[in-house]
């Protein structure tokens, strides 16, 4: 089985000429579905005085005002999830619920999501037998990236995330050839077999990991890939908008995905970049059903066109490199500081709150640091915490005489990467 060389589909090594052209093709359609029904693109083109006969070219369409994603959860809240949609809710696959709150809609196509490609070049074949250590419980991951698996024709043990007890069984007594998760989370399965005396190389059988939602420095990487005798490849994706890159065995970035546009812009005029330079990651999926246009993640990141070994002609983002606002992604999930304060309100003994984000070790951790005018549960707060954010922090109540500064940060991330 050769895991390193091939293409999933002729998409993938288009000149770039049939490239511009299929994707403004794909760009004229979702707009027009989007115009179709009065709605959310609708009303944004009217607030910037913009003429939608007027959307003549790629140039007239980044002109358009991008779409937040704290707007994109507010107006759902306004509005309603139909305000976005080209269809009835109950006419679409699922509906999926991420933190913020913001919802899901998955439309009914093939490959909806578009991560088959990616698994492709991540090296995933047909006969794998997939352990998959997202979530299947109302967020999208765990559904999103397994049915690209079985377009593959590999079999998919739908693990979830935790329970690092069962996961290792599980690879022991099953032919477990490719993880799908978080690095992390199988470095620390590593570790795990490690303890009970096992050759993770010997003893599992691992070939190949897809990982995503979360940094991937090349020292994390190199130190699990020795540790399984394993390739380990990366992909960067949104629950709004599934597969936006990926990586393929050559490394130096990932590719963009084909089933989308994507714009490296000004995160202050929502306008274009030169390729090589930093900007805001804006994307258009090319799907009809749920016609999210002009779409800025927040995240920061910059375009390489230079050529890549493996023949794929897209070009490539050159890694996740900050963020836009004032959110973090802390183990695939997003933390808002409005969601924070709301879990802290409810006790009143808090006078204030300050999440911090690290990665001693290699490994992210996260502390919710507390300053209270009475006694405060820990576990109860963090419990209150978790209901909101879907993550648990370590609660620190601050001692007699020790403050949080007024005005200080709500979220400070001191996450380093090598």
């Amino acid at each position: 089985m050769d895991r390193t060389r091939g293409y999933y589909h002729d998409l993938e090594t288009e000149s770039e000429s049939a490239r511009t052209n299929r994707q403004w093709q794909s760009i004229q359609a979702v707009v027009e579905k989007a115009l179709s029904f009065e709605g959310e693109f609708r009303d944004r083109l009217a607030s910037a005085d913009i003429v939608a006969d007027e959307i003549r070219s790629i140039d007239d369409f980044t002109s358009i005002p991008v779409l937040r994603k704290k707007d994109l959860s507010r107006l759902q809240r306004e509005k309603g999830l139909s305000w976005f949609l080209s269809r009835a809710p109950g006419k679409l696959s699922r509906i999926y619920q991420s933190p913020g709150p913001i919802y899901d809609p998955e439309g009914r196509g093939t490959d909806y999501w578009g991560w088959t490609e990616a698994f492709y070049a991540a090296g995933f074949r047909d006969g794998d037998l997939a352990q998959m250590t997202f979530s299947y419980h109302l967020t999208p991951a765990g559904l999103m990236l397994e049915e690209p698996l079985h377009a593959l024709g590999c079999a998919v043990i739908p693990a979830g995330p935790g329970n690092s007890a069962v996961q290792l069984q599980l690879m022991q007594e099953l032919p477990v050839t490719a993880f799908v998760g978080m690095t992390t989370f199988l470095k620390s399965l590593g570790e795990k077999a490690i303890e009970k005396g096992l050759d993770p190389r010997k003893d599992l059988r691992l070939q190949v990991g897809f990982v995503a939602a979360e940094r991937l420095p090349e020292s994390l990487r190199t130190s699990v890939q020795d540790m399984f005798g394993m390739l380990i490849r990366q992909g960067y994706g949104t629950a709004d908008v599934g597969c936006i890159a990926y990586e393929c065995q050559e490394l130096g970035g990932m590719h963009l995905s084909n089933r989308c546009f994507v714009e490296i812009c000004d995160p202050h005029t929502g306008r274009p970049v030169p390729t090589g330079e930093l900007g805001e990651v804006v994307v258009t999926p090319f799907t009809p059903d749920y016609p999210l246009i002009r779409l800025a993640t927040g995240d920061l990141s910059r375009l390489s066109d230079a050529p890549c070994a493996c023949g794929r002609t897209t070009p490539r983002l050159q890694g996740i490199l900050g963020r836009v606002d004032d959110t973090a992604k802390v183990r695939g999930q997003f933390i808002y500081p409005s969601q924070v304060a709301e879990a802290m309100s409810r006790f009143p003994q808090i006078l204030r709150h300050q999440v911090v984000v690290g990665n001693a070790d290699g490994k992210e951790n996260l502390t919710l640091r507390i300053e209270t005018s009475g006694p405060a549960d820990a576990g109860v707060v963090g419990a209150a915490f978790q209901e909101a954010i879907k993550l648990r922090p370590a609660v620190v109540i601050l001692g007699l005489g020790e403050t949080i500064p007024e005005g200080a940060a709500a979220l400070v991330d001191e996450r380093t990467y090598d």
